[in-house]
């Protein structure tokens, strides 16, 4: 634990307590994980106002909303040369040119980015997310022994090192996310894509719940709104009925390959929230999907869609 986690345990009591008081208001059958799809997206995009908001989930002003449509650039598997073009999303993933326009939004990842490269991009007048794991623990990441054997759940098999987190211990994990949270801030990063958020859904070792997965994500969202950073769903689409309210937009993988875009539309882009979105492009894992067979629809609906290598290892192929 942090030297400082004394403070950071009063401090946490009112988030705790909307992250129990969220298993009694989840809004939804912890079996009917698959989620249910209200509304066509025609009929979302005229029954629901899309104006965006000025304002966070959290209600803070001054948080960073991403527009609509934004031109992003997501990069994590090492820190970010801001001299390399395959770095900063001007080329694609081969170093060929792309007819788009650059970045204005760069997701990367908390441990690798120095506040020189953060302050760097906001000098080009981009913004930054922190890319950070918040449901699995990681033994290959600098703050690996805060975490006790406990939480420690089954491998997450997608990515060597990795491990599921019994997030039902908010107590125990609440003061870990505000330290990594706060490196964030402290670089100053502008909102924060917080990954693995449905262990529930996986096997984790835990018996977690759908309610557990709710009360957790909601913590994480009213952590990052209260150290003032928007704060992104990342996945868990079969949640985003209960959560979009919650998070200020959100970052989907794959759901045009596993047909299930649609509820995006009908939640956060029905209310003014960013949809960011990416389908992969590699064929040895099976995942390979075109930007022929979704871009179009993509764009049609307003996601700000990309195909993109399976590993996040620089270069893009934007939708528009």
């Amino acid at each position: 634990m942090n030297g400082s986690s004394p403070a950071v345990y009063t401090w946490l009591i009112p988030f705790l307590s909307v992250a129990h008081a969220a298993c009694g208001d989840a809004g939804a059958d912890p079996g009917g994980a698959g989620g249910t799809h209200r509304d066509s997206p025609d009929q979302a995009s005229t029954s629901t106002s899309a104006v965006a908001s000025s304002t966070s989930a959290g209600g803070d002003p001054d948080i960073w909303i991403p527009a609509l449509e934004t031109s992003w650039h997501w990069m994590i598997d090492h820190p970010l040369d801001l001299d390399d073009p395959r770095d900063m999303g001007l080329v694609d993933p081969t170093g060929a040119p792309i007819d788009s326009p650059p970045p204005t939004v760069y997701d990367i990842d908390w441990e690798y980015t120095t506040a020189e490269t953060v302050a760097a991009l906001h000098a080009m007048g981009a913004k930054v997310i922190c890319y950070v794991d918040v449901g699995a623990f990681e033994d290959y990441r600098p703050d690996a022994g805060d975490f006790p054997e406990s939480v420690k759940g089954n491998p997450d098999h997608h990515w060597e090192g990795s491990f599921w987190l019994d997030i039902r211990q908010i107590e125990l994990l609440g003061p870990i996310m505000q330290a990594r949270f706060q490196v964030c801030k402290d670089k100053g990063f502008d909102a924060i894509e917080p990954d693995e958020v449905d262990g529930y859904a996986n096997d984790s070792g835990f018996p977690l719940t759908y309610e557990d997965q709710i009360a957790y994500n909601r913590f994480i969202a009213d952590l990052a709104h209260g150290m003032g950073m928007s704060v992104g769903l990342k996945g868990d689409i079969e949640q985003a009925e209960d959560l979009w309210p919650h998070f200020d937009w959100t970052l989907n993988e794959q759901c045009f390959e596993y047909e299930e875009c649609e509820i995006l539309v009908d939640t956060f882009l029905a209310n003014g929230k960013a949809v960011f979105e990416v389908e992969y492009d590699d064929p040895f894992s099976g995942h390979m999907t075109d930007r022929s067979q979704f871009c179009d629809q993509a764009n049609a609906w307003g996601f700000n869609s990309m195909e993109m290598p399976l590993y996040l290892d620089g270069g893009r192929w934007p939708c528009r």
